[in-house]
């Protein structure tokens, strides 16, 4: 137990210095060089760019990172399933279809952002209303209600994809299904932030009851929990924190499903520093994949490409170094 507990310290300890490393090198990496000199010099132009830029859009990576791999605990958790994600409850479906509508029918990035988070909420809130008339609760009854509702936000996307201009709105749609921090300034994101923060300060505190959910739900009744009421509870604040970022964002993968899993793959426990790291494991990969994204090539690409890219063989060596063991 101590050494467990020493074991899941110092990777949480790891990853807030990575974290701060990869903080340090996003204020500075992209098409504008910054100069350290140059700030402290008072450069007006270059200080605008530092807070307007580049802090709002290491601020949502580590931020928003934390939020995806801290959601992505709680799905796992709660669903005792190693591969659940926010799709499975249809955030990122109906989110993308939000985002679809905000793009055809209004103007502006703030309206798209608005758009997509009221579609994330909506097709949640439709998950839950369902799996609500389920008196026992059941998880799979959220599962099967996810799926549905995921199906019809896709076909809802697809009808407006197919409506969309071809060369302006629908490839709008689909960069903003590829994901990218590129539209993110200090004036939008005040409001998602204070949301991930506020979601993030529930859902630590009821890590235990988390983690009860994951186990026999008669058990769970027996210790005095209301398994139904605390199961929607948890989720829709997982989700909100989810659907804050995308909505931001656009959709980012493998995060949510990655960070958590590394972070228990690693600990080997559920305990709260599993749900730290998580988090933290979510920083590092948007953060990082933001900075690859805006360097890799002349022109900014898709953050998806490289959340996949440093995310999938990290999973493997996780996978094979835990055959081994």
């Amino acid at each position: 137990m101590v050494s467990s507990t020493v074991k899941t310290k110092s990777l949480c300890a790891a990853g807030v210095f990575l974290t701060a490393a990869l903080v340090v090198v996003s204020l500075f990496v992209g098409k504008y060089p910054l100069s350290i000199r140059e700030l402290l010099d008072g450069n007006e132009l270059q200080w605008r760019v530092f807070l307007t830029l580049r802090a709002s859009r290491t601020l949502v990576g580590v931020i928003g990172g934390f939020a995806l791999g801290t959601a992505g605990f709680v799905y796992q958790t709660v669903f005792h399933n190693p591969l659940a994600s926010p799709d499975i409850i249809g955030v990122s479906s109906g989110a993308s279809a939000g985002a679809a509508a905000g793009i055809l029918f209004l103007s502006g990035a703030t309206a798209v952002t608005v758009s997509s988070f009221a579609g994330a909420l909506l097709a949640v809130v439709i998950v839950l209303g369902l799996s609500s008339l389920d008196r026992n609760g059941k998880k799979g009854t959220i599962v099967l209600a996810g799926i549905a509702v995921h199906s019809l936000a896709q076909t809802a996307l697809m009808c407006l994809k197919m409506t969309a201009d071809p060369e302006r709105q629908l490839a709008s749609i689909e960069y903003w299904i590829m994901g990218s921090l590129s539209g993110i300034s200090s004036y939008s994101i005040a409001g998602n932030i204070l949301l991930c923060i506020l979601c993030l300060g529930v859902l630590f505190p009821l890590h235990r009851q988390i983690i009860l959910l994951s186990g026999e739900e008669g058990e769970t009744r027996m210790l005095g929990v209301s398994v139904g009421k605390l199961r929607l509870f948890v989720l829709l604040t997982a989700t909100l924190a989810v659907s804050a970022v995308v909505s931001l964002t656009g959709l980012i993968s493998f995060v949510g499903l990655l960070a958590p899993h590394g972070a228990r793959l690693m600990t080997k426990n559920n305990r709260p520093g599993t749900m730290l790291l998580g988090g933290l494991l979510g920083s590092c990969l948007l953060t990082g994949a933001d900075i690859l994204a805006r360097s890799a090539a002349a022109a900014e690409l898709p953050v998806s490409i490289f959340t996949s890219l440093l995310g999938a063989p990290f999973l493997i060596i996780l996978i094979i170094r835990r055959k081994s063991i």
